[in-house]
């Protein structure tokens, strides 16, 4: 069978990290939505995603298909409905399609025309930008039982502090030095050749991929993810790396989502909580205006490519798109549209010749390079978001 993961309604909503990738790439808990549905399925998927990325995530469309909506996260049981479904039978989870068998175009798609079967399970979406770090305790585990199934850890080594060490799981090649590890309250993964520094503590849930660091002395609070190769020092709690982002140095992130290749300066801090104790607003693509979230703690949110300078200051519910470039005294503001660059006490456009070079730079030291497609991408994106940019 071939299956494809599809945006559905939920792509503007998860913007800006939407903005450089299809919802399948989002990372939650320790893989992406597609690696787990792949893991799961048994076979690779193609995308149903916006024009300007089809050339990076190209769609691969049979005879015969069964799309699958990328904002589900797989369940046992609902991939087991998902494998038995025939021609024109489609599963939904409340109004929200979550998978369908087709040999129609998917511009004739008509559910009028379905058998509708409805999933009564618990399954999580990400449907909100805070989703991705608001269930990613739930998801590291449900990553962790699919990993770790049927396999053995290598061995903790000497001179780690463990509580619950049958909830730890680490890789080959992964390196931990005098560190604590505190797997009580949900489990710890540790991918290939990741390093774990001395003095750090880390406090499950928590999972780090493959070649990520944990510097020297760092905290670790439950329900964070490390992509793979980032590197992360100082205070850090309930956030989400997708991959290639630094945060070295001390300094507190909390409640966060950062996408690829982000790098926050020494001493950056964000609110994730304000003064008064209120319910946090965050920027909404779709509205033009902030949006309640229904949460009291509530972070950063950064998409690929952005950096900032070191001593930052990010408010509570701040959202910083594709390619900014933040630095200064004071706070920014609470929405920094892409390709800006300045801070407090104002901003210009970051060109796209300038954003490139630095792109090509960074991508160039994990022996990635940045190629025509990628820079295909964030030139749609600069057009797409010009009219956010009125300083």
């Amino acid at each position: 069978m071939n299956y494809i993961l599809f945006d559905g309604d939920v792509r503007n909503a998860l913007l800006p990290f939407t903005y450089t990738r299809p919802v399948a790439d989002i990372r939650i808990g320790i893989l992406t939505i597609r690696e787990k549905w792949e893991k799961h399925l048994g076979l690779t998927t193609t995308t149903v995603t916006e024009e300007y990325l089809e050339e990076k995530y190209p769609m691969v469309e049979m005879e015969e298909n069964i799309l699958i909506n990328a904002s589900f996260c797989p369940t046992e049981s609902l991939v087991d409905k998902i494998k038995e479904l025939s021609k024109n039978e489609a599963i939904f989870k409340g109004e929200d399609v979550i998978a369908f068998y087709t040999t129609d175009s998917q511009e004739e798609v008509n559910f009028d025309e379905y058998t509708q079967i409805e999933f009564e399970e618990e399954v999580l979406q990400v449907k909100n930008t805070w989703d991705i770090f608001s269930l990613n305790a739930e998801a590291i585990q449900q990553d962790f039982d699919l990993i770790t199934e049927g396999r053995e850890s290598e061995p903790i080594p000497e001179g780690t502090r463990c509580i619950n060490a049958e909830n730890i799981f680490i890789e080959e090649g992964a390196e931990i030095t005098f560190a604590t590890l505190n797997a009580s309250e949900g489990p710890i993964y540790i991918g290939k050749d990741a390093v774990i520094l001395e003095n750090s503590a880390v406090k499950g849930p928590f999972a780090m991929g493959e070649h990520a660091v944990l510097k020297m002395g760092a905290k670790i609070y439950g329900g964070t993810t490390l992509g793979p190769y980032c590197k992360v020092g100082g205070e850090v709690g309930n956030s989400v790396l997708f991959g290639y982002s630094s945060k070295g140095h001390d300094g507190y992130l909390g409640n966060s989502v950062l996408g690829e290749w982000c790098n926050l300066g020494a001493d950056t801090n964000n609110s994730n909580l304000k003064n008064n104790y209120a319910e946090v607003k965050l920027w909404d693509y779709q509205t033009g205006r902030f949006a309640k979230t229904g949460l009291q703690f509530c972070g950063l949110m950064m998409g690929d490519h952005s950096k900032c300078g070191i001593n930052t200051m990010f408010n509570t519910g701040t959202v910083v798109g594709v390619s900014a470039n933040i630095f200064g005294s004071g706070f920014p503001r609470n929405f920094v549209p892409s390709f800006s660059w300045g801070g407090a006490s104002g901003f210009t456009e970051y060109k796209t010749n300038k954003v490139f070079e630095v792109a090509e730079v960074v991508m160039k030291r994990r022996d990635i390079v940045f190629d025509e497609m990628d820079q295909k991408i964030l030139e749609h994106v600069f057009e797409e978001t010009k009219q956010y940019r009125n300083y």
